[in-house]
């Protein structure tokens, strides 16, 4: 895995806003075909995508419609030591992944197991496969406990989050690597866009990059690539540090941004790494329907001139470039995110043909 170049391939973010699990798959694995992402869906809302990562985790309540981890109820002590006994179970290997509690269930599962049963009857060959799960900063700073007290200042808790969604991480790769192609896992971490600002003051890059570490160790161990996506700004320079194989970003809005991080960009890339850049906008439909794969291939070609040097050529950074729609669709008109859609595999096959 250490040496798979994407060499232009294209792959989706994760969500989409079909209803129609079957019709929404067909559309993937036809108009994505260089490395199928499995859709989350949601507006079914065991699929949202915190809702789809909680399923294991001790404490976990929904009340008048709001989930939180209840850490004073009498039975949390009990379910905490239950976790770990789960979470040794499968790290000392006496027991399988697959049948613990850290995989998906019938709900939060059903559109990736749909998935899966269509890779097998299609006998594919593809590039890779990717699939994605919660990043252990967002699920941390969103899920609250019962006092509204974000699960992050907590350390006990911090340790059961980031174990339980490696085990999520290495459970999945688990089911994609079957089809013996390359796997990408993903870390969906929007939040980290707002890290650096006031309402993350107390939390500490070490924590940040500590976070994502585990979780990423977990991915390697499973043997797959680990990536990251972000759709808004962060503080770059961190995310190169955390052991990351791929940084996925908004490039059509911040590529600007990005750049700033010229230098840790180019060791990043020279050490083989890749960048999948969003270059497809899924934020307003007026320009999804303004521009065109042509017209998105030309403003790539033309930004990217920022970050060439001598050593490392426009040819190179093609070669460990992924291209991705800037975020998920989950949002969009299922009209809108079948465009985006296409949008994206015909920028693939344009950027190719510069390798």
């Amino acid at each position: 895995m250490e040496n798979w170049q994407p060499l232009a391939a294209t792959t989706l973010i994760g969500s989409m806003p079909h209803h129609d699990r079957d019709k929404v798959i067909e559309l993937i694995l036809r108009a994505s075909p260089d490395v199928p992402a499995w859709p989350q869906l949601p507006f079914f809302q065991p699929e949202q995508m915190m809702i789809q990562y909680l399923e294991g985790l001790p404490g976990i309540r929904e009340e008048q419609g709001r989930v939180f981890m209840q850490t004073d109820a009498p039975e949390f002590e009990q379910e905490l030591v239950k976790f770990y006994e789960a979470y040794l179970e499968v790290e000392e290997g006496l027991r399988e992944l697959d049948g613990s509690k850290f995989g998906m269930g019938p709900e939060t599962g059903r559109t990736f197991f749909e998935f899966l049963a269509k890779l097998n009857r299609a006998a594919p060959s593809f590039r890779a496969l990717k699939g994605q799960i919660v990043g252990p900063f967002t699920l941390l700073t969103t899920l609250k406990d019962q006092q509204d007290r974000a699960l992050i200042y907590n350390e006990q808790l911090v340790d059961v989050v980031v174990k339980h969604l490696a085990l999520k991480a290495k459970w999945q790769i688990h089911r994609l690597r079957s089809f013996g192609c390359p796997v990408i896992l993903f870390l969906d971490e929007p939040a980290l866009a707002g890290f650096g600002s006031s309402a993350f003051i107390a939390i500490s890059e070490a924590l940040v990059k500590r976070l994502l570490q585990e979780v990423v160790d977990a991915i390697h161990q499973a043997g797959a690539l680990a990536g990251t996506h972000i759709c808004a700004n962060t503080d770059w320079d961190l995310i190169f540090k955390t052991g990351v194989d791929i940084i996925n970003f908004d490039a059509y809005n911040y590529f600007e941004k990005f750049a700033l991080y010229r230098e840790s960009f180019l060791k990043f890339t020279e050490q083989g790494h890749i960048v999948a850049w969003g270059m497809i906008p899924t934020n307003d439909p007026n320009l999804i329907l303004g521009e065109t794969s042509e017209s998105l291939a030309n403003l790539w070609l033309e930004r990217i001139e920022e970050l060439v040097t001598p050593s490392v050529s426009r040819s190179t950074i093609l070669s460990q470039s992924l291209f991705t729609p800037s975020c998920g669709c989950g949002c969009l008109s299922e009209i809108a995110a079948e465009r985006v859609v296409q949008l994206t595999n015909g920028l693939g096959h344009i950027l190719r043909s510069y390798l």
